[in-house]
């Protein structure tokens, strides 16, 4: 690592426009408690990580800059850490073995959710002294940190002060443009940039999702068309036997609806055991929405009654006479 706390020093007291500065060092460890086991990754901060994060603490609280200084075994699991460790307990006072040691859980974090693959609240915080004196094994290298997060007091001053951050740094590092030894990512244009490859994606399976439709509805129709010919006598018979016209077209017309509504519950059950079987693949949690299942299976009954209403009116319409000399 080629960031130093040095650096992050100099952002905090060099660069107009910052609000916050918070140094880390990541690691990754197995973490044990209640005999149950999950390898999260392991961030050693300062108490102004959760500011320049702009994140929150939903149950206890953080660990305080006497505790960072001290390398205190306290940490603060995000939500999906202490879902997988402490199912049914309460993780507030709890012990978790980790790296050799015993630590103490005293918070836990508002949950952030996925970006992409990656699990924004499969984290440990522990204090950054904590993570390199007894967990990354950096002691010799104590004065290098992982990264260096930094928040500017507005958005409008966030491009002028990633620049004069990267000036900065290749002064400190004495490097040239195109030759750093860092990186700095703004926050804002990765978000804006995953926002725009989530819709491009969104527009992508929806069109999908209208050919698959369409291509549903015609073969339904065409089913239906079939079956109209092959029991036109059947339909004659009705007829003849008094059997209105709409009689007959609630007939098909349910028929199609219910062969429709069979196909989406069909398809929704593949779906899920595909969701499944991926997220267990990439280690990533199931979400499944009620009110989405619903809506698909609705949208499979529309299909059913739009395209099956011809072949049920051409059923409707047919002369008893004529249908039952057919053979």
């Amino acid at each position: 690592d080629s960031l130093t706390m040095d650096d992050a020093e100099a952002i905090a007291t060099q660069v107009d426009g910052v609000s916050v500065v918070a140094p880390s060092q990541r690691a990754r460890t197995q973490v044990v408690a209640n005999g149950l086991n999950w390898n999260p990754q392991v961030e050693g901060v300062t108490p102004a990580y959760l500011d320049a994060r702009d994140w929150s603490i939903s149950q206890g609280r953080m660990f305080d800059d006497t505790e960072e200084r001290q390398a205190r075994r306290v940490i603060v699991l995000g939500a999906t850490v202490a879902t997988e460790l402490f199912p049914n307990v309460d993780p507030i006072g709890q012990s978790v073995r980790m790296a050799g040691g015993s630590y103490e859980v005293i918070g836990v974090l508002e949950p952030k959710g996925q970006t992409g693959f990656n699990d924004q609240d499969d984290i440990v915080l522990a204090p950054l002294t904590t993570v390199k004196r007894r967990i990354s094994g950096r002691r010799g290298r104590a004065d290098t940190v992982s990264q260096i997060s930094v928040k500017a007091v507005s958005e409008d001053a966030l491009t002028r002060v990633q620049e004069d951050v990267e000036t900065l740094l290749r002064q400190r590092h004495r490097t040239q443009e195109g030759e750093d030894d860092f990186t700095v990512q703004n926050l804002s244009s990765i978000s804006e940039t995953a926002a725009q490859t989530t819709q491009v994606f969104t527009y992508l399976l929806g069109g999908i999702s209208a050919v698959s439709l369409l291509v549903g509805g015609i073969g339904i129709m065409n089913i239906m068309l079939v079956s109209v010919t092959e029991r036109t006598r059947e339909i004659g018979l009705r007829k003849a036997l008094g059997a209105r016209q709409s009689d007959i077209l609630h007939q098909f017309g349910i028929e199609a609806v219910t062969l429709s509504v069979a196909g989406g519950i069909i398809g929704l059950i593949i779906g899920v055991a595909g969701a499944w079987l991926m997220t267990s693949l990439f280690n990533l949690p199931l979400v499944i929405s009620a009110w989405h299942a619903g809506v698909a299976i609705g949208f499979s009954g529309l299909v059913g009654l739009v395209f099956g209403a011809y072949p049920a009116w051409r059923a409707a319409q047919l002369d008893p006479i004529e249908a039952l000399r057919r053979e």
